[in-house]
């Protein structure tokens, strides 16, 4: 009886869904997109378990793979003058802008294991960050057709551009804590032209904690709509790049 348990137990275990989770703070827009490009070769080979990178960008412009540089608003050679770099990706999505104060969540994930099509996973991303606003007092909404993200109103708060490839996830989602909002200034955000960008901290009465708890608060949300049974928090970010021979 109580060996049968026992067997129990481990089947019920091995069917437990983890996440794991890296805590890197502000990282080289390159860098991590070495290392996304690393981890999902190895999660394809299921090398590793569903992982998240959570983290944040120096001022960093990037276009997505229909390369709408249109909208970026000023020569590319003045970008230095303003602090910023501008980068080529693969994702789906327009223009947008990462720096400090804004949270970016990568997901390198099954969306196969999970059972979730690529319309209901960017859902997924849109509802996380509508219940990390609602923490707050915000009531925050998904977009309209050809709206992807979260808005406040008429103004974004949280973007989206993903890359899915048989069936692995790679880049995410950026949630606006309380970045540079000028720098916004500088792009048609996403691409959409008559609309505003805010942040966590222009619309909430609130007193917000350290951008950590937040993002931590984020990830949680997701985590929860996706159904995992458990987060591995990891913060050794220097060995995550040692071991995919980064910097």
């Amino acid at each position: 009886m109580i060996f049968d348990i026992y067997i129990v137990d481990l089947r019920i275990m091995s069917l437990q869904r983890k996440l794991q989770v890296w805590k890197m703070g502000i990282v080289n827009y390159l860098d991590a997109l070495q290392l996304q490009q690393k981890l999902c070769s190895d999660r394809k080979t299921g090398k590793i378990p569903d992982t998240i990178l959570s983290l944040q960008h120096p001022p960093t412009y990037t276009l997505g793979k229909r390369r709408t540089s249109h909208n970026l608003l000023v020569p590319e050679a003045d970008l230095k003058n303003i602090g910023a770099e501008l980068h080529y990706t693969e994702r789906g999505g327009d223009i947008t802008f990462h720096g400090p104060r804004q949270a970016v969540v990568y997901p390198i994930i099954s969306l196969r294991d999970i059972g979730l099509g690529a319309r209901k996973y960017v859902e997924t991303l849109e509802l996380a960050m509508i219940e990390l606003a609602s923490l707050y007092g915000v009531i925050a909404r998904p977009g309209g057709k050809c709206e992807t993200g979260v808005w406040v109103g008429d103004e974004k708060i949280g973007a989206i551009g993903v890359k899915i490839s048989l069936g692995i996830t790679c880049h995410g989602l950026a949630f606006n804590i309380d970045p540079d909002l000028n720098y916004f200034n500088h792009i048609v955000p996403c691409g959409i032209l008559d609309k505003g960008v805010t942040s966590l901290r222009r619309e909430t009465r609130l007193d917000l904690p350290a951008d950590e708890v937040i993002q931590k608060e984020l990830i949680q949300c997701l985590a929860r709509l996706l159904r995992y049974d458990a987060i591995e928090w990891r913060e050794d970010e220097s060995y995550l790049f040692e071991v995919y021979g980064i910097k």
